[in-house]
């Protein structure tokens, strides 16, 4: 069998004398792993670091097998962070979130596309990436069945002032509603209530910790360390 496929690469273990098992995340194949011979080598190193993308060709006689892929380089987005502490810290909370998330071989182009968009905002000038890290673990949740309601109140219906989530049904609420159980809610920052705006470092711990609660909760026994590093970034560790 063989497919040919762009991918993030999202981590990279040493296999033998100088090959690595990688794994990619890949628009139509979802997660994948494979075998690079060479990728521990000197030539590779710097191709297959998580967060860069490749284009990858992965062969195997079934199925079901480990396989093998051979990458060529597509735009090495990881080797551009490695001076800034935290957008390296959300590119790797990014890629250990997608590894430990999502399932072997299963398709999320959606979330796909919101990494790309990640990539794209880390790249440039700024502190809008943070907030579009948060939305894409948003995102996360809703493609693997735990999206959140944040379009209108839970206990009014209203759609204004939803300042509020409940940490049981993860729906949002009102400033009114809410009063009386502030103290058993999370916080929803406006930004990712309304999906854009502008967001304040309080805001990004906040909204950090409305999705790392969630993730907890849904997908991971354990939280990646690579996505308590990066709230720690912003005072949530």
């Amino acid at each position: 069998m063989e497919w040919t496929d762009q991918g993030i690469v999202l981590s990279v273990r040493r296999h033998g004398e100088g090959a690595a098992i990688v794994s990619l995340f890949t628009p139509e194949h979802g997660r994948c792993s494979g075998l690079v011979r060479g990728g521990a080598g000197k030539a590779l190193r710097g191709v297959l670091m998580p967060g860069n993308r490749v284009q990858a060709r992965w062969r195997a006689r079934l199925a079901d097998q480990l396989g093998t892929f051979v990458c060529e380089p597509v735009s090495a987005d990881a080797a551009c962070l490695l001076v800034d502490k935290c957008r390296l810290a959300c590119l790797s909370s990014a890629c250990a979130v997608a590894e430990a998330g999502f399932a072997e071989r299963e398709s999320h182009p959606v979330a796909y596309r919101g990494f790309l968009g990640l990539l794209g905002a880390l790249a440039r000038p700024g502190d809008g990436w943070a907030a579009d890290y948060v939305r894409w673990e948003v995102g996360v949740l809703a493609e693997l069945g735990y999206g959140l309601e944040l379009g209108h109140c839970a206990a009014t219906g209203r759609n204004d002032q939803l300042i509020y989530v409940s940490p049981k049904s993860g729906q949002a609420v009102s400033a009114s509603a809410g009063e009386p159980y502030r103290d058993r809610l999370l916080p929803l920052p406006g930004f990712v209530a309304g999906g854009e705006g502008a967001s304040s470092p309080a805001d990004i711990a906040a909204g950090l910790r409305l999705t790392g609660y969630f993730l907890a909760r849904h997908v991971f026994t354990m939280m990646p360390p690579a996505r308590i590093r990066l709230a720690d970034c912003f005072g949530q560790g």
